[in-house]
């Protein structure tokens, strides 16, 4: 079951209709529903999807939430809407007085764009106050992609997705504390490095001498494991081609595949905030697939590096110097969005 191609095509419908969205239930109609139909359930069999499903709370009766999928007669996800014009923060506290009425065990906060998963690991029926899995649908990664594949109806497992969720959740906001601190480390962590390499007292002129040290050291940290990675990819593919007997060509060929033009696809969606669409033009080499300001060889924006086995883009600074940095696939791309509206800046002060 490949759900990629699916999510794909949702996300660019959503690009095509949003604008033309204006209430909560055009957004259920035109994105949620067929997410919920790619998740393997008929949206049409009111005893698979229903629609409004009573929630009691307390002493009000007749609370609803927009939909509750059922499995085996038991809803198994309960799902909240909201348009796609909406935040979703102030919403989780509906979803919150719902999911404790109900023997479901998860439940989706959703405005068809942005999507929050809940759980309750934290205390039995009573519903986590952070999101276990959160994502985007119009910026989807391929991990996030397996786990959206295990609520499809072919693979759902209760206990196996709320095993995973805890791991899930707090990898999340582990990984938010990691960002935090190597964007500005904290008292506490610059500290715990310093009592390690320090053998004098840490008074405050010591402390603002390491916070800025630590943050260099994480910094070339990880710019060595980045490049050694690289590198390690470079002579593996070297040796590789090495082995390979070499057949000569009477006629060199270059072959633009649908992944390149992807990326340049996703390249335009950047840049065209910036400059205007025809202004971006993409020449593909034997060596790499280049993409250009004003059709200019000298006006590199970018190039894509797709057709190894690690895949990379090359990103341009102000001397025109190409540095690259490996992506998992070519999503990774919106990663790199300022640096490549900078590079469109480098040309346009010239």
């Amino acid at each position: 079951m490949q759900l990629q191609p699916q999510l794909k095509a949702l996300a660019e419908k959503i690009g095509r209709l949003k604008d033309k969205i204006d209430t909560e239930e055009s957004t259920k109609h035109a994105f949620v529903l067929p997410f919920i139909n790619l998740l393997g359930y008929d949206t049409f069999n009111p005893t698979e999807v229903v629609p409004e499903f009573t929630a009691d709370i307390g002493l009000k009766k007749g609370e609803k939430v927009d939909y509750a999928i059922f499995q085996n007669e038991q809803p198994i996800i309960i799902i909240e809407c909201k348009n796609w014009k909406q935040q979703l923060n102030a919403h989780n506290s509906q979803l919150f007085r719902y999911f404790h009425t109900t023997k479901t065990r998860f439940a989706l906060l959703t405005n068809g764009i942005e999507y929050r998963f809940y759980t309750d690991l934290e205390a039995t029926n009573k519903m986590d106050e952070k999101p276990f899995l959160e994502f985007d649908i119009t910026q989807l990664k391929e991990n996030t992609i397996n786990e959206i594949t295990k609520f499809h109806k072919s693979n759902f497992d209760i206990e196996k997705i709320v095993d995973n969720a805890s791991a899930l959740k707090y990898t999340k906001e582990i990984k938010k504390v990691i960002a935090e601190e190597l964007q500005s480390p904290s008292h506490h962590f610059v500290k715990l490095f310093a009592n390690e390499v320090y053998t004098g007292r840490l008074t405050e002129k010591v402390m603002g001498e390491f916070t800025d040290l630590v943050g260099r050291a994480f910094t070339q940290t990880i710019s060595d494991k980045v490049n050694d990675r690289l590198n390690a990819a470079l002579n593996k593919e070297a040796e590789q081609q090495q082995e390979e007997v070499q057949e000569p060509e009477e006629v060199s060929k270059i072959e633009t595949t649908e992944e390149e033009l992807e990326g340049f696809r996703i390249v335009v969606a950047i840049l065209r905030r910036k400059i205007p669409i025809e202004r971006i033009v993409h020449r593909d080499t034997q060596s790499y697939f280049g993409i250009l300001l004003d059709d200019n060889n000298r006006k590199p924006l970018c190039r894509l590096h797709l057709n190894a086995t690690t895949k990379y883009i090359g990103l341009i600074d102000e001397a025109k110097n190409e540095r690259r940095e490996i992506i998992e696939t070519i999503d990774d791309i919106y990663e790199f969005e300022n640096e490549l509206l900078k590079t469109v800046d480098y040309y346009e002060e010239d």
